[in-house]
């Protein structure tokens, strides 16, 4: 069948096409992609503002359309931290499906970590043990880890790439002093937490996915993505630390001159690089494995599993 997978995320409004079949991998037909930056229309408030919601239904509605274009068949929607974080995020997505017939669900951070968890799983197998996997959003960072398709533990942290350069880095380039105000704030955060992650015992696999560890991995000289999801990819700390500095002494037209960077992610890579720096360090990573599968991912296999014949 083909299904449509709409993601409302902090950065992007992503519709992803797939002919997908319970047993067997889903297949990418097609991409749709719009730079919404939904969480940059938060109001001082934290409500989403008239004019994100104006722009969130036109979105919304014309992704739809295409999808019915597409031949889709199911279109699933959920939205991210953005929605999630806006104390209006339930009335906006009441009006949204009012006006466009979208049945948009809102994911806890915690339920974004268990279905990244099942994507990486599926696509690493079960020979790769025990699984770490890091995603860094626009809005949160998520953690899973466990040995099975369901995570012993899943946490999300308000520690999204876009959200610490709006709280903490105003200025392009930042200045060393926000930098490193920052990067006390992500590693205490952090720390907290990773006890509880390392408890159940040593990690066989330690995986990242998203935009941001695909493009710190790119600059540090991984294969590109026009050599397809199935290159091997990795990202070694001993890299990323190096990135930190240099990313953060560079303005974002600089950065966006970096291989695998996109002009509307490099104001955030800084922020990224931070983190990823943080979880490697605190829970002694030498080395993530870069995975093409992500949450998009995990909501199709789950939605394939309840299939019935």
């Amino acid at each position: 069948m083909r299904l449509g997978v709409l993601d409302i995320g902090s950065n992007t409004v992503h519709l992803l096409v797939v002919d997908a079949y319970p047993g067997a991998a889903p297949l990418p037909a097609f991409s749709h992609k719009v730079d919404l930056r939904l969480a940059e229309h938060l109001d001082p408030d934290n409500t989403l503002s008239h004019t994100g919601e104006k722009q969130l239904t036109t979105v919304v509605s014309e992704a739809l359309r295409i999808a019915e274009d597409k031949g889709v068949e199911d279109v699933i929607a959920f939205a991210t931290s953005a929605i999630r974080d806006a104390d209006n995020g339930d009335d906006v997505l009441s009006r949204v499906q009012e006006r466009t017939g979208a049945h948009i669900r809102v994911l806890s951070g915690e339920h974004e970590a268990r279905l990244t968890f099942l994507a990486a799983r599926r696509w690493f197998g079960w020979s790769s043990g025990r699984l770490l996997v890091v995603d860094i959003g626009g809005g949160s960072l998520e953690f899973a880890a466990g040995q099975d398709e369901e995570p012993e533990v899943a946490i999300s942290l308000p520690l999204g790439a876009g959200r610490l350069t709006r709280d903490w880095l105003s200025a392009d380039p930042p200045p060393q002093k926000a930098l490193r105000a920052m990067r006390k704030y992500v590693r205490a955060e952090i720390a907290r937490q990773a006890g509880s992650l390392l408890r159940g015992g040593h990690v066989d696999h330690a995986v990242g996915t998203s935009k941001t560890f695909r493009q710190l991995a790119r600059i540090a000289g991984a294969a590109p993505s026009d050599e397809g999801f199935h290159a091997k990819r990795f990202l070694k700390h001993a890299d990323v630390s190096v990135l930190v500095g240099r990313l953060g002494a560079v303005d974002s037209a600089e950065r966006a001159r970096l291989p695998g960077v996109s002009e509307g992610r490099a104001a955030q890579l800084p922020a990224g690089a931070v983190v990823a720096d943080a979880v490697m360090d605190l829970m002694e990573i030498p080395q993530l494995e870069i995975c093409p599968w992500a949450l998009r991912e995990g909501v199709i296999l789950k939605r394939l599993d309840t299939l019935t014949y």
